[in-house]
């Protein structure tokens, strides 16, 4: 049977959950996907794959105690649920000597929610003629996930939540030379062949560029522009505890300046974990559910964070939907009014960033980030991309970049799905237009 079937889990589900033993509560959660992988190099198939995989955790609590075991399913309903229930005999067995978990917090209420939303999804032989035809004559290396993902809870009161959406991402680069390349990312839940070859088109043009002497630049502050895709890596580094819960108790999260208003962003920044126009899943892992946005940063002033269920249980606050990470996952950060067409225009003489990589925190509680510049990084000059920018490492403070020092946003965001294939596909994305900034500091 096929893995991301609803019938089929609803089965286990219901034979599984009804099994419960007295006294006790259980859970069902289940992550699978029917997924069509394609890798390429000078735009020809290297490899081509199909996975359909599921794995379901079966969680058994009581009071304070919870013990859970992750099983790998193989569509045959009858063996399935019989493993299942053999492992929650395991762990009805376990559940007394496991230590009280003082911070387990479990929904109080029940919640259902379903979103079945089917896209529209290319076939593989759809994208390999589309690259093989529009990319001849370029080195284009990339990957292509594609297909249904699925997330789906169930438990013992009676609370059943699905999720199932057809998406693709297709993480591709034209390579120029050395370490010299053009990067892009072309995902959503609908493909469009016209929209890649655009995307395609704009990339292939910066590639000759990346054949001239590249520029290196003393160290110094350079007016910039942060293409979305960069917008998008200085904001995943943000999400490492930024606007967690616990974090922000303790006093580790980066933004603590902006929480003790040592810092202000600019008013037109807006920031929201923006799950209901995601692809993301309206419930957790533990059955909790939240809003379909949580305002994080609203005019440039922090407004809520992510509170897990486990910190809603420590600090005495509702919990809001978040992870247990309390990382978002559907983050979004509001476009502004600058037209992308004017962008080089706007910056005048400076820097045009495309991607950047390694990046980390230099300094966390000044929230100060370090990384380097990567793909299709030039110099500027009135409004003309003239040389491709020598790898530089930047050391700079991000809420000064978001804050006294950023100009503009463009007025078109644009959303970064998480390419990551590690273990299985992954949900989340972050949505960001692009920003011009001054005085972005380059160290060497």
């Amino acid at each position: 049977m096929n893995l991301t079937d609803r019938h089929y889990i609803n089965a286990l589900a219901d034979a599984v959950l009804a099994a419960t033993p007295a006294g006790l509560e259980s859970t069902l959660h289940v992550a699978a996907e029917d997924s069509t992988f394609l890798r390429f190099n000078h735009a020809k198939v290297r490899q081509a794959t199909q996975v359909s995989q599921a794995y379901a955790t079966l969680t058994l609590s009581h009071n304070a105690r919870c013990a859970e075991s992750t099983v790998s399913l193989t569509g045959d309903v009858k063996g399935d649920t019989a493993r299942l229930l053999a492992t929650q005999t395991e762990l009805q067995q376990d559940l007394p000597s496991l230590p009280q978990d003082p911070h387990l917090l479990r929904p109080d209420k029940v919640v259902d929610t379903c979103r079945d939303e089917p896209g529209t999804l290319p076939s593989a032989s759809e994208v390999i003629e589309a690259v093989t035809t529009s990319a001849q004559g370029l080195d284009l290396v990339g990957l292509l996930a594609s297909g249904p993902l699925v997330r789906a809870y169930a438990d013992s009161r009676g609370q059943r939540n699905w999720h199932r959406v057809d998406t693709f991402s297709f993480d591709w680069c034209l390579y120029h030379s050395t370490d010299k390349a053009v990067k892009a990312v072309h995902a959503g839940q609908h493909w469009s062949r016209d929209a890649w070859a655009s995307q395609l088109a704009q990339g292939a043009a910066q590639v000759p560029l990346l054949g001239l002497p590249a520029k290196t630049l003393p160290p110094g502050r350079y007016r910039a522009y942060f293409a979305p895709s960069a917008v998008s890596d200085l904001l995943g580094t943000l999400a490492w505890g930024g606007f967690s819960q616990k974090e922000q108790a303790v006093g580790t999260s980066p933004l603590m300046r902006l929480l003790r208003g040592e810092a202000a962003l600019q008013v037109s920044v807006q920031l929201a974990e923006d799950t209901g126009r995601s692809i993301a899943p309206a419930f957790t892992p533990e059955g909790f559910t939240g809003p379909a946005a949580v305002p994080l940063i609203v005019n440039g002033h922090h407004a809520h964070s992510l509170c897990s269920p486990r910190s809603a249980r420590e600090f005495g606050l509702p919990t809001n939907g978040a992870l247990a990470s309390e990382n978002p996952q559907a983050l979004s950060l509001a476009a502004g009014t600058l037209p992308e067409a004017e962008v080089l225009k706007a910056l005048g003489t400076g820097l045009y960033i495309s991607n950047l990589h390694y990046l980390n925190y230099s300094d966390r509680p000044h929230c100060r980030v370090t990384g380097m510049t990567r793909f299709a990084c030039f110099w500027v000059e009135q409004g003309e991309l003239v040389a491709p920018l020598q790898v530089m490492r930047f050391d700079d403070d991000l809420l000064d970049l978001l804050g006294p020092r950023l100009i503009a946003l463009t007025e078109r965001a644009e959303l970064h799905q998480d390419t990551s294939t590690y273990g299985q596909r992954q949900l989340g994305s972050i949505t960001t237009p692009g920003i011009l900034v001054d005085g972005f500091e380059l160290t060497l």
